[in-house]
Parts: structure tokens; sequence; C-alpha cells
């Protein structure tokens, strides 16, 4: 079970020794700290929460329950999957990239970037009306959204509204390269979020 918190940097291409040009994500991961460790019995699941970055200010909780370990400004929790056992690890562990390796296979975890208010063209994929006589201001109308005879719309019924801005999580992707020097992390393909955003990044079982 490896895992850890990181930063989108931005993407770039990383050539192979064989000529192949890779498309990547450039993922900036400091140093993480145990701050607890769930457990079945007293919370009911297990898990490890790890915290990383630093922040000026903290609550009384927050501090009462980090203690000397630090001011962190993010702290997300990881839970095994099927088949996985949590890591020996005790509370004020630290760890960094170096638990991964080039071609693990990893699944990142981020927010999709908010696109606000948008109409179905765009949402759904919706591809508009002809653009011929008697459409004037249709071409990007939704059309009918049903028969009259129920008397309302049904729920689940593909309309325009708020788009993006949701958790994805992108699977499968492959690690190209581990630079622990600069604390940076090279995924194969595209990730969810927009640049300085939080990502999640473990290995998938």
């Amino acid at each position: 079970m490896k895992f850890i918190i990181g930063t989108k940097k931005r993407m770039t291409q990383v050539h192979q020794p064989d000529g192949q040009v890779v498309p990547v994500t450039i993922i900036s991961a400091e140093d993480c700290v145990v701050t607890a460790l769930k457990s079945e019995d007293k919370d009911g699941y297990a898990a490890v929460q790890i915290g990383t970055g630093k922040k000026k200010h903290l609550a009384k909780a927050q501090k009462g329950q980090y203690g000397d370990l630090g001011a962190f400004q993010h702290v997300r929790e990881f839970r095994p999957m099927a088949g996985e056992k949590l890591p020996e690890v005790t509370v004020g562990d630290t760890f960094n990239l170096s638990q991964f390796t080039v071609g693990d296979t990893v699944a990142v975890v981020g927010t999709s970037k908010g696109k606000g208010f948008q109409g179905v063209v765009k949402r759904h994929g919706f591809h508009g009306s002809p653009k011929t006589h008697g459409h004037k201001d249709q071409v990007r109308m939704p059309g009918s959204i049903g028969a009259t005879g129920a008397h309302h719309v049904f729920k689940g019924t593909r309309m325009g509204g708020r788009m993006g801005g949701d958790r994805v999580t992108a699977l499968n992707l492959t690690v190209v390269a581990v630079n622990q020097a600069e604390g940076e992390i090279a995924v194969k393909g595209a990730v969810p979020g927009a640049p300085q955003s939080l990502v999640l990044i473990r290995v998938a079982s």
C-alpha cells in the first residue's frame, strides 16, 4: 500500500530510450507525516491519516490532535483496498516519493476543473438541431424533453447545469520517472484538476 499527497504542476513530454515520446503530468510531493491511525475496533474502519504542507494558524482541536507533529496545510486519509493491509507505520513516521518506482501503476484522485453553468451540447455532447431554415436560435437547444403524458420531467433527464468541480479518479496511470531530489513524480497521461490543485496518488491494487 503506497500513497502520498501531491500538487499537480504541469504537463510535458518525456523521451524514452527507444525514441518514443510519452506525455506526462508532473506532480510535486513534499514529505508526509502520519498524523493518525484509524482502526476497525475504535473508528469502524481502517485507514492511515497523513498530513503535508505548512499552515500558519490551526484550530485548537487540530493543535490538540497533531501536537508537536506540525501544522499541516492538507490532511487526508487513505483506506486499504480489497486484499491490501495497512502499512506498518506509527504516528509521527515520515515518508516521501522514495516508495514509488518507475513502472508502478497508480490511481490519481483530484477535483476536475469547474466549467460553471453549461448547455447540453458541451455538458452531454448533444449534436444540436440542423442549421437550416426554421431553426433560428435553436441550434444548441436541447429539444424535446419527453412526452406530454407524464406531465412532469423525469429525474435524470440530461439538461443544462453546473459542469465540472467533481471528484475524479484517473485509473491505471504508469509512473514514468521519479525525481526524489526535486520532490517530483512524472505520471503518464493527464490527471484531473487545474495546475496547483491537490491530488492524491496511490498504487492501484
